[in-house]
Order: structure tokens, then sequence, then C-alpha cells
């Protein structure tokens, strides 16, 4: 059985991410998303909303697991006693990144790395650019579900309520 482990932030949780994980799970026997809190990043949306967003958009995937972790995505993926880390990448710069971490994280666990890249209409999708684009009063729709604008929309129609 090919147990992965697909690590981030989701913050938010774009259509991009879900592209990949159902695609994933098509591919693995049990993928675990897992969600990263990662203090550096300063997330919008808190743990638990991120653990929910998530939990709910792919709560029809029967072998896609959702758990939140802290720390090394490799001390995760361990945890999960997964033999894969599945990694989206998007441009260069983003394969040049992972693989250096790819070879890290095999030279010190033994973890394969698989990158996937998300569909044609997902690649320049970022969650920085979703919580801008939803910040300036853009649309996101073809971006994230309703369900994830609107959370965002509230958390941040706060903040600049708040200004």
């Amino acid at each position: 059985m090919t147990r992965a482990v697909y690590p981030g932030t989701f913050d938010p949780p774009t259509l991009g991410h879900l592209d990949i994980v159902r695609r994933a799970a098509g591919v693995f026997d049990a993928l675990v998303v897992g969600v990263g809190n990662n203090p550096e990043k300063r997330p919008v949306l808190s743990m638990r909303e991120r653990l929910n967003l998530v939990r709910s958009e792919t709560r029809d995937i029967p072998n896609v697991e959702v758990r939140s972790f802290a720390g090394l995505a490799i001390d995760f993926a361990c945890a999960e006693k997964a033999s894969v880390l599945l990694r989206g990448v998007r441009t260069v710069s983003d394969f040049e990144y992972e693989t250096q971490m790819a070879g890290a994280n095999r030279a010190s666990s033994g973890i394969e790395t698989v990158f996937m890249t998300p569909s044609t209409e997902f690649e320049f999708v970022s969650g920085r650019f979703v919580k801008e684009l939803v910040a300036m009063g853009g649309d996101v729709s073809r971006l994230v579900t309703p369900s994830v604008a609107d959370k965002l929309k509230r958390k941040l129609r706060g903040k600049r309520a708040r200004r």
C-alpha cells in the first residue's frame, strides 16, 4: 500500500490544491493532507478553519485523510508512516526549491518526493494571490470554492474595517 502525505499551509485551500488532492487520490492508496502550522507565514485563516475547509472540500474522496501538524513536513510524513511526500509545483522557482528539499528529505528519512503540477487552469493560483484579490474586492470564484471565498471575505473584510 502506498501512503502519501501532501503537506502545506492551505491558507486558503485553492482549487489548485484540490485539483492535486483529487488527482493524487487516484494515484496513491492513501493520501494524508497535512495542514501545517507555520507561524512565519502568518495565516489569515486559523488552523481550525483551514482544517474544516480542507475536510469539507475532500469529504467525498474515500482514501483522503486531513490532519494538522507542526514542525517539519518530513517529520510529519515519517509519523504518518508515508513512503511518499507529495509536493505541488507551479513554477521553475518552486521546482528548484523543492528538488533541494527532496534531496535533503530523502537523505534524512529515505522518503521519496513526488512532484505534481496543477492542471493548466490553476498553474498561476497561489494562496497569497487569492488573499490579495479578496482584500481588494476581486472575484475569486474561479480560484477557490464558494465556502472558501465566503470565509476569506468575512475574515478580510473584518481586517479592512479595523484599519
